[in-house]
């Protein structure tokens, strides 16, 4: 049996979920805009739904969009913030996501001003670092709530506790977080919030873009009335009911932590040269970011995957590319130290038996080497 250890990448389907997928593909067919019975059914699906993904996160059911996901959430929530007139400063880190790095990137090149703020070598963004980079016409404040790669979760509340005091819009990217680790968006105080299905055991093709009230954001995809407005479409009743069924997954942050925390009790116990990145300060409970000195990253990973096991050195987004991880970089990593990283994250489907497979497996691929 393999065994699968880049969810962080992606989640395999929950059971109940799965099973919440089929019937709805199967026996709610109608359109959610349709005013007949089939319509109305579908209609009741998405808004449990949306009550189901909004108590996720401490939210209200009619401040959710469903999106195509975390990338499409992401650009909306930056594009929607900032607009090609007025305050035009933007301050974000140096280890975001893909989808948010571009997206600023994007507006940089469209003449905004960006201030990038890097983390310190444990892969933690200081929340005084944040603040002292905002400035009078700062319009757009976007920090993610945990690191895809590392795992290290960011001190938001901080962040948006200045944000709200100096009226610039803040953008959280809880992609990786939601599932993991507790989320409020009254504490955080952010504006808007982006969410994606697939991280938390449910299909890839639909995510979530919490809008907090009173935060005026056109739409970014026209042509319909669907989500208020904010999103134009016809409804995916399937997936949404999908995600709602995800969202409601009682939590497996305490066993999946226990996993973790032997996986890197039993490294520690082998003779092998490694660090941990992001070890001594606040991480997702199933991620282990692991450089291995010396070592070739991307050779691990396939050693890995041909005995049956599948990690990851980093993120799925920009893997086939040769480059070490500009988030490795930023914290201070050099890039034979980038290059000689293995990102390994679990769910609540591993097993200890899985782990204790895993070590000795990594260990005799080094020692190959």
């Amino acid at each position: 049996m393999r065994i699968y250890l880049d969810n962080n990448a992606t989640t395999a389907i929950h059971p109940e979920v799965l099973s919440v997928l089929e019937s709805t593909l199967r026996d709610v067919f109608g359109n959610a805009s349709s005013i007949h019975r089939e319509g109305q059914a579908a209609r009741r699906v998405i808004e449990d739904a949306r009550e189901s993904v909004a108590r996720l996160v401490g939210a209200t059911a009619r401040d959710l969009v469903f999106t195509s996901g975390g990338t499409e959430s992401n650009n909306a929530a930056i594009f929607g913030a900032v607009s090609t007139t007025g305050r035009c400063h933007i301050v974000t880190s140096s280890i975001e996501h893909p989808s948010v790095a571009e997206a600023v990137r994007e507006l940089e090149r469209r003449g905004c001003e960006v201030t990038r703020v890097s983390p310190s070598r444990d892969g933690l963004v200081s929340a005084d670092d944040v603040i002292a980079a905002m400035r009078e016409d700062t319009r757009l404040v976007t920090v993610m709530m945990a690191n895809n790669e590392t795992g290290v979760v960011q001190p938001v509340e901080a962040i948006g506790r200045a944000c709200r005091e100096r009226n610039a819009h803040f953008h959280c990217d809880a992609v990786q977080a939601a599932g993991k680790i507790a989320i409020d968006v009254e504490s955080i105080q952010c504006d808007t919030l982006s969410l994606s299905a697939h991280k938390l055991h449910a299909p890839k093709g639909i995510g979530a873009l919490f809008v907090r009230r009173g935060i005026t954001m056109g739409s970014h995809i026209v042509g319909g009335a669907q989500e208020r407005r904010r999103r134009a479409g016809t409804e995916n009743v399937p997936f949404a009911a999908a995600f709602g069924a995800a969202a409601a997954l009682p939590s497996a942050a305490t066993f999946v932590a226990s996993l973790r925390d032997h996986f890197e009790s039993q490294l520690r116990a082998s003779s092998l040269d490694f660090t941990i990145n992001g070890a001594g300060v606040r991480r997702l409970p199933n991620t282990s970011n692991v450089t291995f000195h010396g070592a070739d990253g991307e050779g691990i990973v396939i050693a890995l995957d041909l005995s049956g096991v599948a990690a990851s050195t980093g993120s799925a987004c920009s893997s086939g590319r040769v480059e070490p991880s500009p988030v490795l970089l930023a914290m201070g990593l050099s890039p034979e130290d980038a290059r000689a990283t293995v990102r390994f994250s679990l769910s609540r489907f591993n097993t200890e038996a899985e782990i204790d497979r895993v070590v000795p497996l990594v260990k005799s691929i080094l020692r190959r080497d």
